[in-house]
């Protein structure tokens, strides 16, 4: 996608991507693709819901399973449909403005190419270790 899109949604792409960033530090043997596995599956959870179907059955393994339920957070909150709580308890003092599920089924597409682009170029974690040196 062009740069255009990177720039319209990189608050949400930086989101996911710290979301991922989360799973793999704390997680040694995650690898690429367990984070690939779990957006593949994210994609279809929303592409079901946008048609008005049922979610697919998930079928990961468990680190791909938990990598799926820290980005569906993000993606949820991002939807509007989610609070996320900062380090003292209280919600953030400002809310993003709610994205579409068709805006975050593209911005998961956006992180998967991403991640299929850095798993060929640096072996099974070429993406986090591309990824880690832009989040904090």
């Amino acid at each position: 996608m062009p740069k255009a899109f990177e720039e319209k949604y990189i608050d949400v792409l930086h989101n996911i991507e710290t979301a991922l960033a989360f799973t793999y530090r704390d997680r040694d043997e995650m690898t690429d693709w367990d984070a690939r596995d779990a957006m593949n599956a994210l994609i279809r959870t929303y592409k079901a819901e946008a048609r008005g179907r049922a979610a697919p059955p998930l079928k990961l393994n468990p680190l791909a399973q938990t990598t799926y339920e820290n980005v569906k957070m993000i993606c949820e909150w991002r939807l509007g449909r989610a609070i996320i709580l900062t380090e003292d308890g209280k919600p953030p003092p400002d809310m993003p403005s709610p994205k579409t599920l068709d805006e975050i089924i593209a911005c998961l597409q956006r992180v998967l190419r991403s991640i299929e682009l850095w798993q060929k170029e640096g072996g099974r974690r070429g993406y986090f270790n591309f990824v880690s040196q832009f989040l904090p």
